[in-house]
């Protein structure tokens, strides 16, 4: 495994309780959320780059969006 490096984040309060909400509805460690942010991140923008598009759907109300990000 590679070696393991700290950081230290600043977020805002609303971030913050974003962060700690999520963590405690999936049963993980706030450490654990932000790896799984980045895992996907990486996926998106990977696709991204390749010119795929990312689309959101709504099976329910036959909807489909595309996923931007900015």
């Amino acid at each position: 495994m590679s070696e393991k490096r700290t950081m230290t984040l600043n977020l805002s309060d609303e971030e913050m309780n974003t962060l700690e909400q999520l963590a405690l509805q999936n049963d993980i460690t706030k450490t654990a959320v932000i790896k799984k942010a980045i895992r996907i991140y990486l996926i998106l923008e990977t696709r991204l780059q390749r010119g795929e598009h990312i689309f959101v759907e709504d099976e329910l109300h036959q909807t489909k969006v595309e996923l931007l990000l900015v």
